[in-house]
């Protein structure tokens, strides 16, 4: 399984489709590696983790499009994750990393991601 975490340093990113990186994770190998973001356009990041061979992706927040897009792709989509990468994907391969659903858009959820974190 490979977990894409998008990230700020190294932390869970709080706005998936402008983080500074994803972090991927193998859980077969127990691998890490980091591959830059290419670059926010609509639509582009899910075919990108998908090209990747992503099964799961966690972030802080993401838009509806980005996660139905995911869906689209076979992508988990995990949300409302924040913490060190590394705590994050080992609370997901335990079990007690729970999805908040939540989606962020332009004009909701400001207080959480200051309105950018969009697919």
């Amino acid at each position: 399984m490979i977990i894409a975490v998008a990230q700020e340093g190294s932390s869970v990113s709080e706005h998936f489709g402008h983080c500074q990186s994803f972090a991927l994770f193998d859980s077969s190998t127990g691998k890490w590696s980091i591959t830059d973001n290419p670059g926010h356009q609509p639509g582009s990041l899910p075919k990108y983790l998908h090209d990747l061979k992503a099964d799961v992706v966690i972030a802080g927040g993401m838009g509806a499009r980005a996660q139905e897009l995911m869906r689209q792709y076979g992508i988990q989509v995990v949300v409302g994750a924040h913490g060190l990468v590394p705590n994050v994907v080992e609370s997901f391969l335990k079990g007690t990393l729970q999805s908040t659903g939540e989606t962020c858009s332009h004009h909701e959820h400001q207080h959480e991601c200051g309105g950018s974190c969009h697919d």
